[in-house]
């Protein structure tokens, strides 16, 4: 009877240290009164996301300010392709019961049913960036990527007088942003009928690499015909317009014009390779995402749809100072060299 009570004894004090445990973070401190919130990029290699990062780390450093406990965990796909990878952060951090989550879905419709299920599970989840084929999510905070893309057009028609042949390099099937920006590009140019679509189905993929082989592809079957080209996320325009400027046609002869702005793509224009940049506010992006998310935990009303703002750079504007804010965000102030 002893040896079964000391058993039982056991058995009880191994229970209370896992639940005890349980409420403690990887230091073994208590996290109970930290607010943590899983902020989930598509990729974490490119110039945008590390904007949304330092966007997400300014909300986390004011909030702090204020005296709130909270933590951001940045995790995220290596590359922007691998929606299973996203999938299975999703559900790990709802598996984690982190306190909520911000997230840029690889695909508008891969991702429903892990959202779905996080909110179910009480995890609340901001959307940002790209949409989502659901409306179960706190709120969505990203730029007008359809108006964007319209901008785009509008843009090269008037950079071609409305006559010549162009061509649009997309991103990848399913990205519910870049497809906006296909459309309202695609939209644009109706109203320019002297404007000759040669190419709108190829698309870059994930990467630079990927892109400018599919940027030199595109170049080799209408290279000497080709007046000006669309891209429509960073890594596409910066391999297009290596493509370009590798086939020796002279800087300008082909109008480029790219969507969001790494610090290569500021360096084609100021040589003359790139004729125009939508840019969005990616700090923006991810700050407003963790304060909405914050704001809702608190039980305050948030808007379902935020818009960022989208604006369109060309060397004529590149030195103003709105320009400048957005080409050159203070990345380093928050997250460091």
């Amino acid at each position: 009877m002893i040896l079964n009570m000391t058993v039982q004894w056991r058995f009880s004090l191994l229970a209370l240290c896992g639940f005890l445990l349980a409420g403690c973070g990887p230091e073994g401190t208590s996290r109970d009164d930290t607010i943590q919130i899983a902020v989930i990029p598509k990729g974490t290699t490119h110039e945008f996301w590390r904007s949304i990062h330092a966007g997400a780390r300014k909300a986390e450093k004011e909030l702090q300010a204020q005296g709130k406990s909270i933590e951001i965990i940045w995790k995220g796909p290596l590359k922007e392709d691998d929606r299973d990878q996203q999938i299975q952060l999703v559900e790990n951090f709802t598996t984690r019961r982190v306190d909520g989550m911000v997230l840029a879905p690889l695909d508008a419709q891969a991702l429903v049913r892990p959202v779905e299920n996080a909110q179910q599970a009480g995890i609340p989840v901001v959307i940002i960036d790209s949409g989502l084929n659901t409306d179960k999510y706190v709120s969505f905070v990203a730029t007008d990527n359809y108006k964007g893309g319209e901008m785009a057009g509008t843009f090269m028609a008037n950079q071609l007088n409305n006559e010549g042949k162009v061509i649009l390099l997309r991103y990848a099937v399913g990205s519910a942003s870049t497809e906006n920006r296909e459309k309202g590009f695609l939209e644009a140019l109706k109203k320019s009928p002297g404007v000759e679509l040669i190419s709108s189905d190829q698309h870059a993929g994930p990467t630079r690499e990927t892109a400018y082989q599919a940027s030199q592809n595109l170049l080799q079957r209408f290279g000497k015909e080709v007046n000006a080209i669309f891209c429509v996320n960073e890594n596409s325009t910066i391999g297009m317009t290596k493509a370009l400027r590798e086939m020796g046609r002279a800087a300008g002869a082909v109008k480029m014009i790219g969507f969001d702005a790494g610090s290569q793509s500021i360096k084609d224009m100021e040589s003359g390779d790139v004729q125009g940049l939508v840019v969005q506010d990616p700090v923006r992006m991810g700050y407003e995402g963790v304060m909405n998310l914050v704001a809702h935990l608190d039980g305050k009303t948030v808007e379902k749809r935020i818009d960022t703002g989208v604006v369109m750079i060309t060397p004529q504007n590149l030195k103003e100072e709105e320009s400048q804010r957005l080409l050159n965000p203070p990345i380093e102030e928050y997250l460091g060299k």
